[in-house]
């Protein structure tokens, strides 16, 4: 979430959220909006989502960020 807020690297994020698995094997959810984020962790309701909406977005570089095949 960082580098969303802090560069361009991915895109021009403007809003993102979703739920992914950790390498510790916990879920973490996050929510960005505005330029700020707020991370936290919690139980799995799917095998994971996400959302990401902005301008320019990198999608390759995403799937390669959130290890999506």
């Amino acid at each position: 979430m960082k580098k969303f807020v802090e560069t361009t690297e991915y895109g021009t994020i403007i809003r993102s959220k979703g739920m992914v698995p950790s390498t510790d094997g916990t879920w973490i959810y996050f929510d960005l909006v505005d330029g700020e984020y707020e991370l936290r962790e919690g139980e799995p309701d799917y095998t994971g989502k996400l959302v990401v909406i902005g301008t320019d977005v990198e999608e390759d570089k995403l799937l390669e960020l959130f290890g999506i095949n």
